[in-house]
């Protein structure tokens, strides 16, 4: 499919796949596309970033590829690495069988069959249905070294395996970096890419993505749900909810039949909003009830 010629046209794609947003992610997404250039993306969790690259890569059928970051990744786990229980198979056949040409064996075990891709590889390639999109999720779990290797990636596009030689993308892949701010990603990789915030959406929007990604529950549930979420995020919590909590409680109610909430209905739910103890031990009963009242207070203003 070819790329949304518009900004109007990109919101439409991201929203024929369930990904509702709004006018400047919409553009930020289109210029990342117009300009080929990486799209960085923070937030706090669960506001819906990495759900942008599986959104923008079945809106454009490519294939997403997805490196997901953690402390302590370098390049080589990122790039490629080589199939080592297979090389050892293959030197003790050739040894057993006496046709052991350590030449021809060198050429052959460091060739592209015993090549293990990684994404960041994997990206590089050619695709018919062309450039995929790479996902480079939670870079900020990363360490400062990776960064470095990674401002170099994207700069050409290219890598280099010593034993095969430089590997240039024929077609830069369509990346997108997601970053949940737990520290600062330096500004040099910052300044290669196109940049926006996904915050928590306003009422209106989240509840028109409830509509999208929970289409069961009824109208009225739905509002409910979002603003009693949105209440729960004026709190004082060690993590607030996102939006990928308040989908995953929707379902959770409509599992449950529930057409209306109670602070009993809540209580007996709330692992499904809140994911630490403490935050789930200082909303008791009296608070419950008092941010859900607040909540359908709101709701009939």
């Amino acid at each position: 499919m070819q790329k949304p010629d518009t900004i109007d046209a990109v919101a439409q794609m991201l929203g024929d796949q369930g990904y509702v947003c709004g006018r400047a992610l919409a553009t930020v997404v289109f210029l990342a596309l117009k300009l080929g250039r990486p799209l960085f993306l923070e937030g706090e969790a669960g506001v819906g970033k990495t759900e942008i690259a599986k959104a923008l890569a079945a809106g454009l059928n490519r294939r997403l590829i997805r490196l997901q970051c953690y402390e302590g990744l370098d390049a080589s786990s990122a790039v490629y690495e080589w199939n080592f229980p297979a090389q050892m198979i293959a030197i003790r056949t050739a040894e057993a069988s006496g046709e052991a040409d350590r030449g021809a064996l060198q050429r052959e075990l460091f060739g592209p069959d015993f090549l293990v891709e990684r994404p960041l590889l994997e990206a590089m390639r050619p695709d018919e249905n062309g450039a995929p999109v790479l996902l480079i999720d939670e870079l900020d779990r990363t360490d400062e070294p990776f960064e470095a290797f990674l401002l170099e990636a994207l700069s050409d596009f290219q890598v280099t395996i010593p034993e095969l030689g430089t590997i240039k993308a024929p077609e830069p892949p369509i990346v997108i970096l997601t970053s949940n701010r737990t520290r600062e990603v330096h500004d040099a990789l910052k300044r290669r890419c196109l940049y926006h915030w996904v915050d928590y959406p306003d009422f209106d929007r989240e509840v028109e993505i409830l509509h999208a990604r929970a289409p069961e529950a009824a109208e009225a549930l739905s509002r409910e749900v979002v603003a009693f979420v949105q209440a729960l995020r004026t709190e004082d919590l060690f993590k607030k909810p996102g939006v990928a909590e308040t989908i995953d409680w929707a379902n959770c109610l409509l599992a449950l039949d529930v057409i209306s909430l109670s602070p009993e209905v809540i209580s007996d739910t709330l692992g499904a909003i809140l994911k630490y103890q403490d935050d789930i031990q200082r909303l008791q009963n009296n608070e419950l009830k008092q941010l859900l009242n607040e909540s359908k207070t709101a709701l009939d203003q």
